[in-house]
This record gives structure tokens, C-alpha cells and sequence, in this order.
């Protein structure tokens, strides 16, 4: 049987490995895609770690996938083999829980994650459910593509399920992996865009990017800075420190919706009597479907948003997983395997 490389992890903490493993072959209502490209992304720190209830090793990790389907398996439906193809964060639904017989798939309840419930991206070849698979663009690259599968599609969705109407100010705290894209999501939708951040080294490159106004969170205060234009519709964050949400709260206008994207593991401390006198909200943000990633993989060819990446050969994914842990990164990381 043909062989592949590989990168697994065998258990909790251990090590990113390459071995070479067999070429795994499609099944009923699957396809096999030759893998192009794949993302690091930092929830790839559940199976590095094994924070993630029932994952099972070894696995290979990886849920920000680009590549080609060269195989299939029966009842695909129209998939066929050649079509590029990507699968991100919601790598397959169940059908039948309540969320999905609402049509709800990003929350359906036994939702299938590439690297995490199978075998992920960090590999030349991958099996996929057809539920999760998203076309790309013809105008993306697979390196372009890999991390809108899961850090793209996060803050295009949230924003444009936000409520917020083109003229709105919206505040997108954190330039980083997901900020750099959320800015120019809002950008490109019309919203009047302010980004906050620490320090000002990163506030010519926010302004390129498409923000209005560049906000230094180490030297001014975000919230008064924001309520001199009014109060921010949106606050979109995409950082995972508390006390930096906690700074921006108060930031916003009337009716104002704080939306959290970013994983943080500390407690939020608000007082419940400022939300109802400004008749505020505060939400969370999963990702979404994969027609979810196709519509932001469309929106990006025809905007031209693309997402800034440093790429790596596979067999360096040791290395580009700690360079992402590190937060040196700028901004996305990606695995290629077509060195």
C-alpha cells in the first residue's frame, strides 16, 4: 500500500512527530483530499495537549485544510475528483440532534472536528466528511485559503451576523491572527472601523489594513477614546485576556453588542445594571458551517482580503506550532506541502 507523510501527536503533551504512514482510502459519504495546505492554528493546543474530551491517539491535528479531492467514496452526491476543496473547524454534523433539525449545524451537538474527532490537515493526504467541505475560489491560493477556513471564517461570520449596518462603528480589539482579518472584514463591509491594541507599533499596519482610527490600549483608555465618537456598535474581540475585554466595555454606544471571539480562560467581571441601563449585550462566536467558509473564501476573492501567513515545510510543524504559541507569528502560520 502507498505510503504518506505524516505529523502525529501519540498522546497528551507529547511531541509533533513525522512517521510515515498508509494512505487512507475514502468510505461511504467521504472523499480523500490530497492536502495543499494547512493552518496552525492555537485550538490545535487541544490535541497537543489533550485538553479536549475524547480525542483519541494517535491523531494528527490540523482543522484549517486546503488541498484537491482525488478520491471518493460512494454517495457523495455532485463531489468530484480534481475539485479544490477546504474543510475548517465544523468538519462534519450528525443530522438529527435538535440544533441540526434547526438547521443550526455550527452547533450541532456530536459536531465532527478535523484533528480532534479525526484525523486532521497535518498530512499529504486526509479524509473527509462531504458536510464539511467548502469549494475554494479559484482566485485562492491553498496557502491563502488554509486559514480562512477557521480564523477567516470566525470573524467574517460573527461580523456579518452581527447586527451592525454599513456607517456603524465597530471596534476590533486585538491586531493579531484574527484581528489583522477581522479589520479588513470590517473594512470592506462598510463599517467605520477602529482598532484597538497594545502599543502603537502595530497602528500604520491597522490603518493599511482598512481601520479608521488606531487606538493604543497601553497609552490611552479604550473605552473614553471610543465614546468620543459615540460608542462602538460592535466590539469584536479577539484577544484572550479578561482584564483587556474588561477595558473596552464601557466603550460601547446604546444597544452596543460586545462579541467574543477569543478563547479566554479567565471570568468576566461585569456589573449586570451598566448592560440594562445601555440595553448592552455581551455574546460568544463559534465559527460556522462549511458554506459558512465558502461564502468567506468568496468574499474575500472578490474584496481582495487575504490573510498575512508564514509558511513551513511539514516536516518543520514542531517548529511552526511553537512559533504560533509564541505569538511571534504575523500572523497566521501555515503548514505546505508542495516544497
Amino acid at each position: 500500500m502507498s505510503k504518506m507523510r505524516a505529523v502525529q501527536v501519540a498522546g497528551p503533551n507529547q511531541p509533533f512527530v513525522l512517521v510515515e504512514r498508509d494512505i487512507p482510502q475514502s468510505q461511504r459519504g467521504t472523499v480523500r483530499i490530497k492536502v495543499q495546505a494547512c493552518g496552525v492554528c492555537h485550538s490545535d493546543s487541544f490535541v497537543k495537549e489533550g485538553t479536549y474530551p475524547g480525542i483519541k491517539y494517535p491523531r494528527i491535528p490540523g482543522h484549517e485544510v486546503a488541498g484537491i479531492i482525488d478520491a471518493i467514496g460512494e454517495d457523495v452526491g455532485k463531489w468530484q475528483v480534481g475539485q479544490k476543496v477546504g474543510v475548517g473547524w465544523n468538519g462534519g454534523y450528525c443530522g438529527y440532534c435538535d440544533s441540526c433539525r434547526r438547521g443550526d449545524f455550527t452547533t450541532c451537538h456530536n459536531m465532527k472536528i478535523p484533528g480532534i474527532s479525526y484525523d486532521g490537515g497535518y498530512a499529504e493526504y486526509m479524509i473527509a466528511p462531504i458536510e464539511g467541505l467548502a469549494l475554494i475560489p479559484e482566485e485562492l491560493s491553498s496557502i491563502e485559503a488554509g486559514p480562512l477556513m477557521c480564523a477567516g471564517i470566525t470573524t467574517y461570520n460573527s461580523l456579518r451576523n452581527s447586527g451592525g449596518r454599513p456607517g456603524d462603528l465597530v471596534a476590533i480589539l486585538g491586531v493579531g491572527g484574527l484581528g489583522h482579518l477581522a479589520i479588513q472584514f470590517s473594512a470592506k463591509m462598510g463599517f467605520k472601523t477602529i482598532a484597538i491594541a497594545r502599543g502603537n507599533d502595530k497602528a500604520v499596519l491597522a490603518k493599511k489594513l482598512g481601520a479608521y482610527q488606531y487606538i493604543d490600549s497601553q497609552s490611552q483608555d479604550p473605552a473614553k477614546e471610543l465614546l468620543k465618537w459615540g460608542g462602538a456598535k460592535i466590539i469584536l474581540s479577539t484577544v484572550t485576556k479578561a482584564n483587556a475585554i474588561m477595558a473596552v466595555v464601557k466603550g460601547l454606544s446604546s444597544g452596543g453588542k460586545l462579541i467574543i471571539l477569543g478563547a479566554a480562560m479567565e471570568p468576566l467581571q461585569i456589573f449586570p445594571i451598566s448592560l440594562i441601563n445601555g440595553r448592552q449585550s455581551i455574546m460568544g462566536w463559534p465559527s460556522g458551517s462549511a458554506s459558512d467558509s465558502q461564502d468567506t473564501m468568496c468574499f474575500c476573492s472578490l474584496t481582495g482580503i487575504r490573510s498575512m501567513n508564514e509558511v513551513f515545510p511539514l516536516e518543520r510543524a514542531m517548529e511552526a506550532y511553537e512559533f504560533m504559541m509564541s505569538g511571534k507569528a504575523r500572523f497566521r502560520v501555515v503548514l505546505s506541502m508542495e516544497n
